[in-house]
């Protein structure tokens, strides 16, 4: 059995948590009481929407994110869309280097890629598809798990 889904958001950081909610209220094949989906997932798309208003859209009203999720009986699949500029992910500095501790930036990044499975951006940069497998038997790599 496959789900999907397709959200267009304002770029309004007001709708994240909305919209993360209405995702996880819709997938009937997702095991709702898992940490997995709870928090790992949550906090991932959370900090993709994030992403995508703030950095990629540059908080431009104008501009919107779309969100497309598929859904099976074993995993879920969010891909998060802005029509900004994209940028390369490999060039955003370790957030947990000592020489970087102080900064700012890379944290949402690096929380998406410990939290989720699978975090992978197209080519120009303005899509991230994040994976989440419900098999609770498949540890993250070294992530927290909830």
């Amino acid at each position: 059995m496959k789900n999907e889904l397709v959200l267009e958001l304002p770029t309004d950081i007001r709708s994240i948590e909305p919209a993360v909610q209405y995702v996880v209220d819709h997938c009937p094949n997702c095991p709702t009481n898992s940490g997995k989906v709870n928090l790992n997932f949550r906090v991932g798309l959370t900090e993709a929407l994030a992403n995508a208003m703030l950095y990629g859209n540059g908080h431009d009203p104008d501009k919107c994110v779309t969100v497309e999720v598929c859904l099976t009986e074993t995993r879920i699949e969010a891909c998060v869309t802005d029509q900004g500029e994209g940028f390369n992910p490999g060039a955003v500095p370790d957030p947990t280097s000592d020489e970087n501790l102080a900064k700012g930036g890379g944290r949402g990044l690096y929380l998406m890629r410990r939290l989720l499975d699978e975090v992978c951006y197209n080519e120009r940069g303005n899509q991230v598809k994040l994976v989440l497998n419900f098999d609770s038997d498949v540890p993250l790599e070294g992530g927290a798990q909830a």
